[in-house]
C-alpha cells in the first residue's frame, strides 16, 4: 500500500491505496463517493468521467498514484440537494435525463466543454460528449441543454 495525497471536491485527503488501484476504486470504495458510476471499466462509455484539476479524465483507467497533488471534482462536488449545479438544472428543464447512470459523466464533460468554450456549436458539444454513452435519451435533447445552459451562463 502507498499513501497518495490529493484534493477532491476542495477537501485535502490522504488515503491508503494499492499501486494497481484506479481513481475510480478509490472514490467510490475507501471515499465512498458513489455518484461517479461505474460502466464499461474499458474507458468506452464515460459514466466515471471526474474533472482532474478541471480536465475531464475517465477514472476507470486512471491510476489513483497519478492523481497525488491533483485536485478531483466529482459529481458531489459541483452540486448539492439544496442547489443544483446549472448544467443539472438545463438537463433535468430539457428532459435529457432518464435513467441517470451517465448523467454524472455527461454533467462533468458539460462542465469542462463550457469551462473551455463558453458558446459551443452544437458540433462541439457533439464532439465533446463523443465519449460519453447515453442509451436512452438520444443525444437531442442533451445538445439542447448545454445550448441552453452555456447561453445562461453567458448573460
Amino acid at each position: 500500500m502507498r499513501e497518495l495525497s490529493f484534493s477532491v471536491n476542495g477537501t485535502e485527503r490522504t488515503v491508503l491505496v494499492h499501486p494497481h488501484e484506479s481513481l475510480l476504486d478509490v472514490l467510490r470504495e475507501t471515499l465512498t463517493l458513489t455518484g461517479t458510476k461505474r460502466g464499461c471499466n474499458e474507458a468506452t462509455c464515460g459514466a466515471c468521467t471526474v474533472l482532474m484539476d478541471g480536465v475531464p479524465i475517465l477514472s476507470c483507467i486512471t491510476p489513483a498514484l497519478r492523481c497525488a497533488g491533483k485536485e478531483i471534482t466529482t459529481i458531489e462536488g459541483i452540486g448539492g440537494n439544496e442547489k443544483l449545479h446549472p448544467v443539472q438544472e438545463s438537463l433535468v428543464e430539457h428532459g435529457a435525463i432518464q435513467c441517470g447512470f451517465c448523467t454524472p459523466g455527461m454533467v462533468m464533460t458539460i462542465i469542462a466543454l463550457l469551462n473551455e468554450n463558453g458558446n459551443p456549436s452544437d458540433e462541439q458539444i457533439r464532439t465533446a460528449l463523443s465519449g460519453n454513452l447515453c442509451r436512452c435519451t438520444g443525444y437531442t435533447k442533451i445538445v439542447a441543454a448545454v445550448k441552453h445552459v452555456a447561453g445562461a451562463l453567458a448573460s
